[in-house]
């Protein structure tokens, strides 16, 4: 990644910081926000401690529906992944097939490429949270849907991954674009504000399974963050409740451009009922209020140069099968994982997919300001220690065999009777950091959202380096993040924007249920 450096700003008076109060992403995250739009020492909103029920009791809201036909996906994604090494892309003769080239897009190519992103990986019986996808997502939750658009007065068609299916009336055409948004409700209200980071980071781990996808099935593709049309697009989808939904990203596929809608955004999109879920109306006002130009860029490769053979992967279709965040046994929750030194390719690997940029000047940019830095605990030809990501290298900041288990009594959710914790033996600990103020200085209001699509993009590289190393990768957000920032040397106006424990598995003995196709 390309790294911010350590001469930085002089820091600002910690009296002009978000207090300590709660001390985890829940509480101070709407707090940063704040702060980095310019408010000095921001109080907690009144509904920061009102009580929710428990995450676990939660039940999410029925999936958006399809009107129309139901078109089947083609059968025979994995096989055409299987035969395709790791890490080569396709050649025009391979199987997998090459670039579709400048013009319209072919359907089959789509349909294996939608079915690399999203499709339904295995079901894991002993794990409390079901089905397994190519990509994490919190509690196994996936908030973000996709939308295919072919054109006609009823253009989006909803993707369904575990019906394998697209749901809608067909267009007159070939697919054109596809929209990405994001249920806030999904996800349980206890997360209040915090859903709103959930959400905007899968949004960029989307974007990069969505990205390899489509490269490894040679459709050429493009990236629309939400821009004048945005709100058009968001009630094009037909949503009974907008305000639960993200403004769309839209890919637009093919080699033809695809003219912007008419400006929508003077139209004011209906705003949640702030009376029933405070939280949910602050978070919408704040991913409403973040523009971008709206202009179309290259999705760029998603896939990193350079990159060696696996051990344990030798195609695409058993690295996705392989990554997972870490497992328990007996539907525990948490992760479990063995102390065992690692070879310095799975640093190096890792240091590889988080350099890659996201696509657009403004994910660029917001990425441009994230600084990664690395704990290791156990990495052949690697000091174990605090280390900064610095021009794809580890560039070792302090010396520390203690830092792992330090991170550990850090860490929200530790071990007990029912919840397992992997820290102290995880070789890699990778953490994206942000200074608000800073973000928001040069990238305005937009910023926050950028970095977080940003950091989720660069995560989901992370995990699939992960598998390729026999690893698991666990995105996370619960360290304590005053104490945290000590360990890792950040600064006290730098905020945790997301991290991830990389570890060797433990064995559990529990069935891996297979659901490709």
């Amino acid at each position: 990644m390309t790294p911010t450096t350590e001469l930085r700003t002089p820091r600002p008076c910690p009296v002009d910081l978000p207090g300590p109060e709660g001390d985890n992403s829940i509480a101070r995250e709407p707090l940063w926000h704040a702060y980095g739009a310019g408010a000095d020492r921001p109080e907690p909103p009144h509904w920061t401690w009102t009580p929710e029920a428990p995450p676990d009791t939660h039940v999410r809201p029925a999936p958006p529906t399809g009107d129309g036909v139901r078109t089947v996906l083609p059968l025979g994604t994995t096989g055409l992944l299987s035969a395709l090494r790791y890490p080569d892309r396709p050649t025009a003769d391979g199987p997998a097939g090459g670039s579709a080239g400048a013009g319209p897009v072919d359907a089959e190519r789509l349909a294996h490429a939608l079915v690399t992103a999203f499709g339904p990986q295995r079901r894991e019986p002993e794990n409390p949270y079901n089905d397994h996808r190519p990509y994490a997502s919190a509690r196994c939750l996936f908030p973000v849907h996709a939308f295919v658009d072919g054109g006609g007065p009823r253009p989006w068609r909803l993707l369904e991954p575990d019906l394998h299916a697209l749901t809608g009336a067909p267009g007159p055409g070939p697919a054109r674009r596809i929209a990405l948004t994001g249920r806030y409700t999904a996800v349980p209200a206890a997360y209040k504000w915090f859903r709103g980071s959930l959400v905007a980071i899968e949004l960029g781990m989307v974007l990069r399974s969505l990205g390899i996808g489509l490269e490894l099935f040679g459709v050429p593709a493009r990236l629309r963050l939400p821009g004048p049309d945005a709100h058009g697009l968001l009630s094009g989808l037909g949503f009974e409740a907008p305000w639960e939904w993200s403004l769309p990203l839209t890919v637009e596929l093919g080699g033809e451009r695809t003219p912007p809608a008419a400006r929508t955004d003077a139209v004011p999109l209906p705003a949640p009922p702030a009376a029933g879920d405070p939280a949910l109306a602050d978070l919408v006002r704040v991913n409403r209020g973040q523009r971008y130009d709206g202009r179309a860029h290259p999705l760029t490769a998603a896939i990193p140069a350079g990159l060696g053979r696996s051990a344990v992967a030798p195609d695409w279709a058993e690295l996705l099968w392989r990554r997972h965040s870490g497992r328990m046994p007996r539907a525990l929750h948490g992760m479990t994982g063995r102390r065992r030194r690692v070879p310095a390719e799975a640093l190096d690997s890792a240091l590889r997919w988080l350099s890659v940029p996201p696509p657009g000047p403004d994910l660029a940019a917001a990425f441009a300001g994230i600084r990664v830095t690395v704990v290791t605990h156990g990495v052949d030809g690697t000091a174990d220690g605090v280390h900064r990501a610095d021009r794809g290298a580890a560039r070792l900041v302090r010396e520390d065999a203690s830092a792992a288990e330090r991170l550990e009594e850090q860490y929200g959710y530790g071990v007990s009777p029912v919840n397992g914790c992997g820290i102290r033996n995880a070789p890699m600990s990778v953490f994206l950091s942000v200074r608000p103020r800073e973000l928001f200085e040069r990238l305005g209001p937009g910023g926050w959202g950028a970095a977080q699509h940003a950091a989720g993009w660069a995560v989901h590289g992370l995990c699939l380096s992960a598998a390729a190393s026999g690893l698991f990768a666990r995105p996370v957000r619960a360290f304590k993040e005053i104490p945290t920032q000590r360990v890792l040397g950040l600064e006290e106006d730098e905020t945790i924007v997301l991290s991830a424990v990389v570890g060797v598995p433990q064995e559990t003995g529990g069935a891996l249920l297979d659901l490709r196709r």
